[in-house]
């Protein structure tokens, strides 16, 4: 937490303070960026910038428990490519930047068709957070709860869950060009899936990003 210095109980200088640590968190958010070179990892700018502006509202809301992790996944990059990265925003870490797959009806190597159906076998894009494990048919899975109306809020029906998968490893990606895909889960390598698991479990903030135009039309988040 930022704590601002020579505090006054007028309101004009509460509004500086304010404005000023407003400020600084943008700053510190960008230096996070360029200082992890997250661009040359392949994270669009604009899924970090969408990202932090969800994760800001969530936390602000209350509704984050772990307001020092951000989980981001960028479907603009085909799934050969690791384009899930987890980052301790309070210490400026990339904690993990792994693999992840897509349902198989969102696409082939890219995810471009995403649902809030059941049985629709598509990934569902937006922000989320994460809740409690639980062990199922994939072993230990994360359970995710959407936090979009009409655009994820049925994850928790649909058993939208993350959980580990041998066909999200790279070697699968290296074979067939493209990793295996889920029924819609943003499965991610078994090799790694626990510690994962354990990291970003519990209330931190997960999203989805796609490059699609009606979903900045349709998010409170953004």
């Amino acid at each position: 937490m930022v704590m601002a210095t020579g505090f006054s109980f007028k309101e004009k200088s509460i509004a500086i303070t304010t404005k000023s640590v407003s400020a600084l968190h943008a700053n510190a958010f960008t230096a996070i960026y360029e200082n992890l070179d997250l661009a040359s990892l392949g994270l669009s700018k604009k899924a970090y910038e969408w990202a932090l502006s969800g994760y800001e509202r969530l936390k602000s809301s209350g509704q984050i428990m772990q307001d020092h992790i951000l989980s981001v996944v960028d479907f603009s990059l085909p799934s050969n490519e690791k384009r899930l990265f987890v980052i301790d925003v309070l210490k400026g870490e990339l904690l993990f930047h792994t693999y992840v797959s897509h349902g198989k009806n969102s696409g082939k190597l890219m995810a471009k068709k995403f649902s809030n159906k059941a049985s629709s076998f598509q990934s569902s894009i937006g922000f989320y957070t994460t809740g409690e494990t639980y062990q199922g048919k994939h072993g230990l899975s994360l359970r995710l709860i959407g936090k979009e109306k009409g655009i994820n809020d049925k994850a928790l029906q649909r058993g939208i869950v993350i959980h580990g998968a041998d066909y999200a490893e790279e070697s699968i990606a290296a074979k067939q060009g493209y990793l295996g895909r889920s029924l819609g889960c943003p499965a991610v390598p078994q090799s790694i899936h626990r510690e994962l698991i354990a990291t970003i479990q519990k209330g931190s903030c997960f999203f989805i990003y796609a490059p699609t135009p009606g979903y900045s039309k349709q998010s409170t988040f953004i």
